[in-house]
């Protein structure tokens, strides 16, 4: 590491690795106000809200309308049961994200109180190396997420399609997700062109919430990671025999740090537990209705459709990924502290401070895991289990639209 990013480091290290999530969340209003915030940052925080919510329900009740009332066609049906599942996730996720904004600012508070509290060059190296993961797992959500709904809304309106009215062909607009004709007629100019811009702006704060949501996950559990690591760094070195007039005071220094980080565990399992349950079952359908319309739709419509449905599948998977690997990666990383413990020199420490070691291999062992909804522990096998239902899922529906 060269000497400006240590500098960077010492001077908004903090700022850094929270940096693309206050971007994701900020433009939506779900970024926590500070208390030193401005009553002008306040109420443009409140307005963004009210647009974001007025965006998400112009898409999603006229789709509900649509399904129910008017649409016929089972296939149309089921083509937009994906979309309108992906907007009602991100309207559940948006509420979640602001009924917790004092959760995310705690949290935050925390990881800029930890990049205060650890001076020592070696152990700021570490925080840092973790940050720039976060920062990396958060901005590929953002392309992932954007690059494929977005992409495939844009890609679905800007695509002419001709549909024969009385005696006429008039090219309509076909929507991400079909609005209810009393509402927005889709084949009169401007409303149609209208209706597709609106749904554009609803889909790209829609995509901003899961993204929000997925890199505040990234972000708080890197940062749990990196201090973990830092905490198993000074295990590590508590044999020190130059130091051994200060082992008792540094153990003490570890017990405090081992039980903060928990605690942080815990408080960003309390923020996503909610997030994380929506996004466990939303993602289960919409691998299924994915796959569904690849299938049925490759021989049907054009092909670059499918290539579409393919990339939004890819990104969805993805999404569903991170909140799984990141639940293992804090699992193992708390379950790693007792282990540390075990291998360290023990034997060269005084008989008390050696006993008090099996305090922390005994807090290690009781693991706090990242759950969905407290139901779902959030590991690899979860993910496994997320993709084979999704396929479950997708077997029984052909069955059922086949016959």
């Amino acid at each position: 590491m060269n000497v400006s990013e240590l500098i960077i480091s010492h001077r908004d290290a903090s700022d850094y690795s929270i940096q693309l999530n206050r971007w994701f969340l900020k433009p939506v209003g779900a970024w926590p106000s500070l208390a030193k915030t401005l009553v002008k940052e306040k109420v443009i925080s409140t307005i963004l809200i009210i647009i974001c919510y007025s965006l998400i329900a112009y898409t999603v009740i006229p789709c509900i309308l649509n399904i129910l009332f008017e649409e016929t066609d089972v296939q149309k049906k089921l083509r937009a049961i994906g979309p309108l599942n992906h907007w009602c996730m991100g309207g559940m996720n948006y509420f979640s994200l602001l009924f917790r904004r004092r959760d995310i600012h705690r949290c935050v508070e925390h990881m800029k109180t930890d990049w205060r509290t650890v001076t020592e060059i070696g152990d700021r190296q570490v925080m840092l190396k973790y940050a720039k993961v976060g920062r990396f797992v958060a901005g590929l959500c953002a392309i992932f997420m954007h690059g494929g709904v977005f992409s495939h809304s844009v890609l679905q309106g800007t695509t002419p399609t001709f549909e024969c009215i009385g005696n006429v062909s008039v090219s309509v607009h076909v929507l991400p997700c079909p609005s209810y004709s009393k509402f927005v007629d889709t084949t009169q100019s401007p409303a149609g062109e209208i209706a597709l811009t609106l749904q554009l702006i609803s889909s790209i704060v829609v995509n901003s919430v899961t993204v929000g949501a997925c890199s505040l996950a990234a972000v708080f559990a890197m940062h749990a990671c990196g201090q973990l690591n830092v905490l198993m760094r000074w295990l590590d070195q508590l044999d020190d025999r130059k130091q051994q007039s200060t082992v008792q005071h540094r153990l003490a220094i570890i017990v405090e740090h081992h039980l903060r980080v928990l605690s942080f565990v815990t408080r960003m399992e309390a923020l996503l537990n909610q997030i994380c349950f929506v996004e466990l079952l939303g993602c289960t359908f919409n691998l299924c209705m994915l796959g569904y319309y690849v299938i049925t739709g490759w021989n049907v419509i054009e092909k670059k459709t499918s290539v579409a449905y393919m990339i939004i599948y890819i990104s969805m998977t993805f999404n569903i990924f991170i909140f799984c690997y990141i639940g293992e990666i804090v699992t193992e990383q708390c379950k790693q502290v007792g282990e540390t413990v075990y291998m360290t020199n023990w034997y060269r420490l005084p008989h008390k401070t050696a006993q008090s070691l099996i305090l922390i291999i005994s807090r290690s062992s009781c693991v706090i895991k990242l759950t969905a909804g407290k139901l779902f522990h959030l590991s690899i096998t979860t993910f496994g289990d997320v993709m084979k239902t999704s396929m479950i899922y997708l077997n029984m529906l052909r069955t059922i639209t086949a016959s």
